[in-house]
């Protein structure tokens, strides 16, 4: 068997922020055929019509580059027929290979050595190896007692003292719920034209406090909204999200992106996902009326947990959480430890599914901890 010896390899080298970055991963292989309650997504999968239209897709199609004409526009009549109040239009919505490339391509675009991003504590993990590898500092203020409140007043003094260049807000936050009402994050918007504001709303059709309602982009141009079909619509796999604001600020971050960045399958598939809102919707109610149904069995049974907003909740096994995320792997059921992240101790996240699936969820917890 060959065997390397990296100590003789001379490369060049990487920027210095790189190297010292810990990339960003998650365990995601080996999971299928076992209930998913680890990542919050879909867990029923995407409408019929996203698989009609994948499999109705052309030998052309596939070796043509995609085109994405439409698409923005399609977007843009679904947000306004569930909210008429939503004043935007297609050159203030861009494309993105998943809002992860979205994030990233924020910050490189607007992301500098020595600045700062701003954010809260417990977040979505990807926000800060982004701000790292361009050399930002990093300044997160925590969630405020046992409910994980926003801390409003530490985040407004905050941008008033030290004018950060980018502040990320996870509404509703991953894996708190914590939510912020939109009139909030407008006042935080308007606190400093020199922060960018970056709301992540993959979670925003669970609880329904999108800002965009409440927003015009060419009186507040430093905010940006982010938005997925991977939660709702069933389509983590495909890779597609957008990324919402002045026009501007959308084609200073196109810039740093591919030309052909989101492929033609995603690009389908996101037309038939968009034209099948109803399955969308009743996809959502389901995942509502299983989490009301959860909240009942936690109180009834004296379970320590956190629901906010979001199709995910926390929870506070009394067997702990690795020894408790082991044993529901072992019986099909995947959840996520969040027992390293700051002020969640003891704690398992897990996503929230259709009723069924969440009463097989409950019965084997309550096997495993002796509830």
């Amino acid at each position: 068997m060959e065997t390397r010896n990296d100590s003789f390899l001379d490369t060049p080298d990487p920027r210095e922020a790189v190297s010292a970055l810990n990339p960003y991963s998650a365990p995601l292989e080996g999971r299928r055929k076992l209930l998913r309650l680890d990542f919050n997504e879909n867990t029923i999968g995407p409408s019929p019509l996203v698989i009609q239209a994948l499999r109705e897709i052309s030998r052309e199609e596939i070796s043509i580059y995609p085109e994405y004409s439409g698409l923005t526009e399609k977007l843009l009549k679904n947000l306004n027929k569930r909210n008429p109040n939503i004043q935007i239009n297609s050159s203030e919505i861009g494309i993105f290979n998943g809002v992860d490339a979205a994030i990233n391509a924020i910050f490189h675009a607007y992301g500098e050595d020595n600045e700062v991003m701003l954010t809260t504590s417990p977040t979505f993990g990807y926000y800060t190896p982004c701000a790292q590898m361009r050399g930002m500092s990093i300044t997160s203020i925590p969630y405020e007692g046992i409910d994980y409140q926003y801390p409003f007043k530490k985040i407004c003094k905050f941008i008033i003292q030290n004018n950060p260049k980018i502040l990320l807000i996870c509404n509703p936050n991953n894996p708190t719920g914590t939510r912020l009402s939109p009139e909030r994050i407008v006042e935080i918007a308007n606190l400093s034209s020199k922060t960018l504001v970056v709301v992540d709303e993959l979670y925003e059709a669970f609880t329904g406090d999108s800002v965009l309602p409440f927003i015009n982009f060419q009186k507040t141009p430093n905010l940006v909204v982010l938005r997925s079909l991977s939660k709702t619509a069933g389509l983590a796999g495909l890779r597609i999200g957008f990324a919402i604001g002045n026009y501007k600020v959308i084609n200073i971050v196109n810039r740093v992106t591919g030309p052909y960045d989101v492929n033609s399958f995603a690009v389908i598939a996101a037309f038939a996902a968009l034209k099948d809102q109803s399955y969308i919707d009743s996809y959502v109610n389901e995942v509502l009326k299983a989490r009301n149904w959860l909240t009942t069995k936690f109180e009834k049974h004296k379970v320590k947990y956190h629901i906010g907003g979001g199709n995910y909740f926390l929870l506070w096994p009394q067997s702990g959480p690795i020894e408790t995320e082991e044993k529901l792997k072992q019986s099909g059921i995947l959840v996520r430890s969040m027992d390293q992240k700051i002020n969640l101790k003891g704690c398992l996240r897990v996503s929230i599914g259709t009723i069924e699936q969440m009463k097989r969820f409950w019965s084997t917890f309550k096997l495993i901890d002796k509830v």
